[in-house]
């Protein structure tokens, strides 16, 4: 493996403004390793005057011990993906584990049967000898699953949801010609290679395979193979792209005349036994609607930096008939308090500024919870821009913040698309 290097920890513009992964070092000793779209960017926000601040107590020790920085470019951040997970199976480096627990990272399995599915496992779950292949460990299990999604475009394979939704998974081409074993374990030797890191071992594969089947004339399969070459030599890791990128957001606090909103009103408690003490229950809520009519609000779950579709929640607005969206706002967060059998958030996110802030302080007080807030700030292209609110957990949980609010957005969305074509067919 040939890797960059540059042993000055001041120059950190060396590094190419490419995507890769990146080693620190003590010595000769990998001490920890991430991956990243811009090597250049992300090495250098190690080096911020906020490190303090913005990084956990483990990461400040870790950059205050090395001595020395190496990196490796990849084609695209996919493959960067792959290549931080086999590195850190290789070395395992002592920060990256002290960083997240082995039960929390996550691993793609690949099943033992005749058609192999493709899985994605949390290490607390992991028997890996239940599985032909194992590959990992993953620290983001959100990114994991937008790599898989990209990885299914260019080889479809079978998952744990297959047997429900298998014919709309072949409509979609997310799954190929069953009854061609042949064709469906090029695809699983071709996601095996991929996973291992020999993507030119898969070119080469791929295209001794399209000779064979255009040999037999067999211009369909020759077809799809030849499909699978471009697609593998043009990634589109557009989403993976844009989960990385979330790092350069500006964390606000609000103005001064606001400030007193930061505090509980007097009086305010927690729902003790309503709030899971073991684990980081984030809540989002979004509205969506076209000049007030069919509007709907929503609410998604990330714990712990997962997404918990489980738990996602619908509202059809009923209160409101015009675009009032903080009123609305309001409305759900009342009916979905009012469930205090479900578990409370340890941080509710909305979209918008200070005055969504305000709507969701205001129902708060009102049932004297204390639940910090903070909301997500959108440019005029609608892409987050800052973080305002508790600027603590602002900074601390910006990922998981921004991953909720995305979610939130497209879960709304979606429900107003389905209530309007459902209501233009009455």
């Amino acid at each position: 493996m040939t890797l960059g290097e540059f042993k000055n920890l001041n120059k950190k513009n060396n590094l190419p403004d490419k995507p890769g992964v990146y080693f620190f070092l003590k010595g000769k000793e990998i001490i920890y390793i991430g991956k990243a779209t811009s090597l250049r960017d992300r090495v250098k926000s190690y080096f911020g005057k906020d490190l303090i601040e913005t990084r956990g107590p483990i990461i400040v020790d870790m950059v205050f011990k090395a001595d020395k920085i190496k990196y490796e470019v990849t084609d695209s951040v996919l493959e960067a993906l792959v290549l931080e997970a086999n590195l850190i199976k290789k070395y395992q480096p002592k920060y990256n584990t002290k960083e997240k627990s082995d039960k929390s990272f996550n691993y793609v399995c690949i099943t033992k049967e005749k058609l192999p599915k493709i899985i994605l496992v949390r290490g607390k779950s992991l028997e890996p000898k239940k599985y032909e292949n194992v590959f990992g460990p993953y620290p983001s299990g959100s990114q994991l699953r937008e790599a898989l999604k990209i990885v299914r475009k260019i080889f479809p394979f079978l998952d744990d949801k297959s047997k429900n939704y298998l014919e709309f998974y072949k409509q979609i081409k997310l799954v190929p010609d069953l009854e061609d074993r042949r064709l469906y374990m090029q695809n699983i030797k071709s996601i095996i290679l991929f996973f291992e890191g020999k993507k030119k071992k898969v070119f080469k594969n791929l295209e001794k395979e399209m000779k064979e089947y255009a040999k037999h004339r067999e211009f369909e399969k020759a077809g799809e193979t030849k499909r699978q070459i471009f697609a593998l030599k043009h990634i589109n890791d557009v989403a993976l792209l844009k989960q990385e990128n979330f790092s350069n957001l500006e964390i606000l606090q609000e103005k001064k005349n606001s400030s007193t909103l930061l505090q509980p009103s007097p009086g305010t408690f927690r729902h003790q036994n309503s709030f899971s003490p073991a684990s980081f229950r984030i809540e989002a809520y979004d509205i969506a609607h076209m000049g007030g009519k069919n509007m709907v609000g929503v609410m998604v779950v990330v714990e712990n930096g997962e997404i918990e579709k489980s738990e996602y929640k619908k509202f059809k607005i009923r209160t409101q008939d015009n675009a009032n969206d903080t009123g609305a706002l309001k409305e759900i967060l009342e009916r979905r308090l009012a469930h205090t059998e479900w578990t409370y958030p340890n941080l509710i996110v909305v979209d918008g500024g200070l005055a969504q802030i305000n709507a969701t302080r205001k129902v708060l007080n009102k049932l004297n919870i204390n639940i910090p807030v903070v909301s997500v700030l959108k440019d005029e292209r609608h892409k987050p821009k800052a973080i305002m609110g508790n600027k603590s957990l602002g900074i601390k949980h910006e990922k998981e913040i921004l991953l909720a609010n995305s979610e939130a957005h497209r879960f709304a969305i979606n429900y107003h698309k389905n209530m309007r074509n459902k209501n233009f067919l009455k």
